[in-house]
């Protein structure tokens, strides 16, 4: 949806090793076999590069179909690959985030990935490129903590379920009734938490506008998009 046309997708012979030996009520094995069975991909990410309304732009893309989207050691290092090859081409970067959190079957390995990820857009600061984070229903736990809320824009779709723990746990935990639309994209961006509530249809065009406002230009020889349309008096 986001791409003009053709795009090359990188990194996809990545799998976990399950570090762990992992077993709950089956071996976690069987539920990366399950997750490319349902899904078609190794891990619960797709790495890409193409171009966005005519600019060279890398998206990272998670695929919730593969155990829940959660984050392990692939997710980690195919996110990381795409920071630096965005890094290395001077191009943007967008994150499109849909998942449960850090995988647990892979423990501390999959914490790591937060920090992992972060320093590379760290990186990618400093060296004034554009990031743009989108965040889609459900974004949550070290996800949320760490990537998927780094952007230079965060986007949420609307009525998407964003926070750390889940609501259940938190009113469990503090023993206090949670106030309507907690940790739904509306109740973010009242809080000052994203930046803009973005339908699907008009995410392209957002997109567009925010990369051009943040100096970003068409590839040579790129035709790029249609004037984009103002947002919706919604947005």
């Amino acid at each position: 949806m986001l791409f003009d046309g053709d795009w090359q997708v990188y990194d996809t012979d990545l799998v976990s090793n399950d570090p762990l030996g992992f077993t709950d009520n089956k071996p976690y094995r069987e539920r990366i076999k399950s997750g490319f069975a349902s899904t078609g991909h190794r891990d619960a990410v797709v790495i890409a590069s193409g171009r966005l309304d005519g600019v060279e732009t890398v998206i990272a893309s998670m695929e919730y179909g593969f155990i829940g989207g959660s984050m392990g050691v692939v997710v980690g290092e195919k996110i990381t690959r795409a920071v630096e090859r965005a890094l290395a081409a001077r191009c943007p970067l967008i994150i499109v985030s849909r998942s449960g959190g850090a995988r647990m079957q892979e423990g501390v390995l999959s914490l790591m990935q937060m920090a992992k990820i972060s320093a590379a857009l760290a990186r990618f600061d400093r060296a004034g490129l554009p990031y743009i984070s989108v965040l889609t229903d459900p974004t949550t736990g070290g996800v949320t903590a760490s990537y998927a809320m780094l952007g230079d824009l965060n986007i949420a779709e609307p009525k998407a379920l964003i926070g750390f723990a889940g609501p259940r746990v938190i009113e469990q935990t503090i023993r206090q009734k949670l106030p309507p639309g907690f940790q739904r994209s509306e109740f973010l961006l009242e809080k000052g938490f994203i930046d803009l509530i973005v339908d699907r249809r008009e995410l392209k065009a957002t997109i567009a506008r925010a990369l051009r406002f943040m100096g970003a230009v068409p590839a040579e020889g790129a035709a790029g998009g249609p004037p984009a349309q103002e947002p919706p008096a919604s947005v």
